[in-house]
């Protein structure tokens, strides 16, 4: 699963002062910037009654210049002004403060600007004429994410001090919402559950879960069943004794005793075959194992942590996993996203993994190109986060250059064809569930995934498209 990292703001540009909407609690702030004094005027007066504390700016480098002084929690902008205008100023803002929220306010109504304004870093935007019912809304969201981005720093702070989730790179919200229950259910000695597709990180956040565990400092073990024949499964589990079987000319140790109080990870626990599944669920009750051969139990102090790609609630319902292992082995369950719901996550991965790989090859690569970035990020990485690093590793080794560029990607990464048109044919006689799924779909790929804005563009509710989603992709 990816880390969370954030290049620093360049120097000299960092607030002179804390920011006047401060994490402790305090009223959150909004910047209003428009060049109509009435639109300004009009939104500050709607905005203070929601307990918020307003300030206005007539134009772009007022507003900058605000922001570098007392950075707010919101910055709410119209898209076309003179001068400096709303994408000039977002891409400015962010340099000062990545983690305060931007909405642009747009009277055109375009695919094309609200596109560029989510591609350059807005959170939302929103379309004029403005009403208080729509306005409200929006903007509340966009302070609790504040809220919640500014919560995950610091806890991203005391998780860092605790040498915890250093590989754990993102900041979507399904990224915060993993990182806050990692928080809190590492500290105690629950089973925990990681569930993701093949390539998500599942080892990761276990690795993560230990190193913020009381166990820190014990054994880490991991056991894959998918890489074990199954006459091996139950011996590197438990051990055996000397003349257990055939070939078993000493006595060894299995992995529950090698992690004896410390963490072992059960991965691709649904692999196991049955009988083995029996013992399992046996040591995880009586806390003792019996290795092969053996006469008496042996105790042992686990923390279990197991992780699957596969749905263990359908593999109960079919009878190929034990109910009871599968609701011992549930008590705190992860689910790990796959990398295509979350595609605001991929620039930072990728320069998490191109200084990984620039330094650990001694390779002068300092970014990445615009067009490689737009390729990396429209793709659709059915091996989710493990594939993208392959991507980066290989494409550092290639590059002739001090970027990495298109011709530095697979080809599957750049044949994509002409730019998608504004108009959707749709063949005549097809259903309505078959033109309804083409529009999503269509949306989607100019939405570049992002799911809120194509909710918008459709005029849908955001469920409606997550379900869709959910349904076509096998999220």
């Amino acid at each position: 699963m990816p880390e969370r990292s954030q290049d620093p703001a360049p120097t000299g540009a960092l607030p002179k002062s804390p920011p006047f909407g401060t994490d402790d609690g305090a009223r959150r702030s909004v910047l209003v910037v428009d060049d109509e004094d009435s639109v300004r005027e009009s939104v500050a007066r709607i905005l203070r009654k929601e307990e918020t504390e307003v300030r206005t700016a007539r134009s772009g480098e007022e507003a900058l210049e605000l922001i570098r002084a007392e950075v707010p929690d919101l910055l709410l902008t119209d898209f076309r002004m003179p001068g400096m205008d709303g994408i000039e100023l977002l891409v400015a803002a962010k340099r000062v403060a990545p983690e305060m929220q931007v909405i642009v306010m747009t009277a055109f109504g375009t695919v094309e600007s609200a596109v560029r304004a989510m591609k350059e870093g807005a959170d939302d935007f929103i379309e004029k004429p403005l009403s208080r019912g729509v306005l409200v809304p929006i903007v509340m969201k966009a302070l609790e994410r504040r809220v919640l981005v500014a919560e995950n720093r610091i806890l991203r702070d005391e998780l860092e001090r605790t040498r915890g989730v250093r590989n754990v790179v993102g900041q979507s919200s399904g990224v915060l919402r993993i990182l806050n229950l990692i928080q809190q259910v590492a500290p105690t000695t629950a089973t925990v559950l990681i569930q993701g597709e093949t390539g998500t990180g599942k080892e990761v956040i276990a690795r993560a879960i230990h190193q913020l565990s009381l166990r820190r400092d014990k054994p880490f073990v991991t056991v894959n069943a998918a890489a074990l024949p199954e006459t091996l499964i139950e011996s590197e589990l438990f051990g055996y004794e000397k003349g257990a079987f055939t070939g078993a000319t000493g006595r060894r140790i299995g992995r529950f005793q090698q992690a004896h109080t410390g963490t072992l990870l059960l991965d691709e626990v649904a692999e196991m075959v049955p009988h083995v599944q029996v013992k399992l669920l046996r040591a995880i009750q009586e806390s003792t194992i019996e290795p092969l051969g053996g006469s008496r139990p042996i105790p042992v102090d686990v923390r279990l942590i197991a992780a699957t790609n596969q749905d263990l609630e359908r593999a109960v319902e079919n009878g190929s996993f034990r109910e009871e292992l599968y609701y011992r082995l549930n008590v705190v369950r992860v689910e790990l996203p796959p990398l295509r719901q979350r595609r605001e996550d991929i620039p930072l991965l990728v320069h998490h993994f191109v200084r990984r790989y620039s330094e650990r090859n001694e390779r002068p690569i300092h970014g990445v190109e615009t067009a490689a970035m737009r390729a990396l990020t429209n793709y659709h990485w059915p091996g989710n986060v493990r594939q993208l690093e392959n991507v980066i590793e290989r494409a550092v080794i290639l590059s002739t250059d001090s970027v990495i560029t298109p011709r530095d990607l697979p080809p599957e990464l750049t044949a994509n064809g002409d730019a998608p048109s504004d108009i959707l044919h749709i063949p005549l006689g097809s259903s309505m569930d078959d033109i309804k799924s083409a529009a999503i779909q269509e949306t989607l790929r100019r939405a570049e995934g992002n799911k809120e804005l194509a909710a918008k563009m459709l005029r849908i509710s955001s469920r409606t498209v997550h379900r869709w989603v959910r349904d076509h992709e096998g999220a």
